[in-house]
C-alpha cells in the first residue's frame, strides 16, 4: 500500500502512536461527570451538583513562545501544566472552578513521545485541580508551521454560583488591601522578549536563588486555585483576583476595579526574584516596561478587606502586602512606587 500523506508530511500512524501513549495519563483525569471515552468524537460531561444559578465560565489560552524553549531544551510536560494552570487561574479570578478541559497541539511533524509527554503534563495538572481532560486535537500541519516548530493551546470550562461571581466592584472601598501571591517565574508571558535577553547565554549558569537559568524560565506556571480554596474556606471574602499576565500588573491589575478607585502598589513589598533581575538588565527594558512585560515575581493579586490582611498572611505564609487602593485622580488605575 503507498503511503501518499505521508510523502505529503503527515503521518497518521504517528498521530495514533501518540494518542496510545497519551491515554492512559488521560483517562486518569476523568469523574463521574466524564460520560465518554477517549477517542469519541466529543467529550460528554454531565452537569451535575449545580448551584442555584449556574454560569458557565470559558477560557482559551495558549503557552505562547515559551513552546518553542521547552522544544530546543526537549522539556514537554512541563509545558502542559502551563496550558492548563494557565487557563485554570484565567476562570479562578471570577471565581469559577473548572469542570473539564481539552486541549489542541499542532506542528508541522508530530513525534508522538513529545506530544505525549506535553498531554500527560496537561493530564497532571488537569487532575491536580479536579478538572477532567475530556478531548483534544493533534494536526500536523507541513507548510503551515516551520520544521521542529510546535503549538499548544487548551480550553478549561468551570462553573459558579451568579451570587459568587467576582469582582464585586460595589464592595471595593479606598484602603482595601492588595495581597499578591508569588509566581514561580515568567509563568508563559513574555517569552519572546526573554528569548531575545538570553540568546548566547549558559542555560545551566546557577543564579542566585540556586536555580539554574533553564530550570527558572521553564518553571511551571502556578496554579492558584488551592490557595483561593484554603481561603475561602476558611471564610475569608475575596472582592477581587486579577491574573498577573501578558501586559503585567500595569495592564492587568486595574481590569478588576471600579472607576473611581486605584491601585497603588509598592513594588519594594516583596524581592523581585534573581531571574527578573537578570532578564531586566539583560534586555534593557526600563521600571515601567518591566512591571508591563513580566509578572516581577507577582503571579496573582487579591483585593481584600483591609482587616482581613492580616490574617490572610498568617494562612497563607507567602502571601505579600504589596499596596491599597486609593481615590482615583487624573486617571491613573494603578500607581506603581518604586
Amino acid at each position: 500500500m503507498t503511503d501518499k500523506y505521508k510523502e505529503a508530511g503527515v503521518d497518521i500512524d504517528a498521530g495514533i502512536r501518540a494518542v496510545e501513549l497519551m491515554k492512559a495519563a488521560v483517562r486518569s483525569t476523568f469523574t463521574p461527570q466524564v460520560l465518554a471515552d477517549v477517542g469519541s468524537f466529543g467529550g460528554l460531561f454531565a452537569l451535575t451538583d449545580l448551584p442555584p444559578q449556574p454560569v458557565l465560565v470559558a477560557s482559551t489560552d495558549g503557552v505562547g513562545t515559551k513552546v518553542k524553549l521547552a522544544a530546543e531544551l526537549g522539556r514537554w510536560k512541563g509545558i502542559g501544566h502551563d496550558l492548563v494552570n494557565h487557563c485554570i487561574n484565567d476562570i479562578l479570578v471570577q471565581n469559577a472552578r473548572p469542570l473539564f478541559f481539552l486541549d489542541y497541539i499542532a506542528a508541522a511533524r508530530l513525534e508522538p513521545e513529545a506530544v505525549a509527554a506535553a498531554v500527560t503534563g496537561v493530564a497532571e495538572a488537569c487532575k491536580a485541580a479536579g478538572c477532567a481532560l475530556i478531548g483534544g486535537e493533534t494536526a500536523e500541519m507541513p507548510g503551515v508551521y516551520t520544521e521542529n516548530a510546535f503549538d499548544m493551546a487548551g480550553t478549561v470550562i468551570g462553573l459558579v454560583d451568579r451570587d459568587a461571581l467576582l469582582p464585586q466592584l460595589a464592595e471595593m472601598t479606598v484602603n482595601d488591601a492588595i495581597i499578591g501571591l508569588p509566581s514561580s517565574g515568567p509563568h508563559t508571558n513574555g517569552y519572546s522578549l526573554i528569548r531575545q535577553a538570553i540568546a548566547g547565554r549558559d542555560l545551566e549558569m546557577v543564579l542566585e536563588d540556586g536555580q539554574t537559568l533553564a530550570g527558572a524560565l521553564l518553571a511551571p506556571h502556578r496554579c492558584y486555585l488551592s490557595a483561593i480554596d484554603i481561603l475561602q474556606q476558611s471564610g475569608f471574602t475575596v472582592k477581587g483576583m486579577a491574573h498577573i499576565t501578558g501586559g503585567g500588573i500595569i495592564e492587568n491589575l486595574p481590569r478588576i476595579l471600579p472607576g473611581h478607585l486605584s491601585a497603588r502598589v509598592v513594588t519594594k513589598s516583596w524581592e523581585t526574584p534573581p531571574v527578573f533581575r537578570r532578564l531586566v538588565a539583560w534586555s534593557g527594558m526600563n521600571f515601567m516596561e518591566a512591571f508591563r512585560v513580566l509578572n516581577m515575581g507577582i503571579g496573582m493579586v487579591l483585593i481584600v478587606d483591609t482587616a482581613a490582611a492580616e490574617p490572610i498572611l498568617d494562612l497563607l505564609p507567602e502571601a505579600i502586602v504589596i499596596g491599597r487602593l486609593v481615590e482615583r485622580k487624573n486617571g491613573e488605575a494603578i500607581q506603581l512606587i518604586a
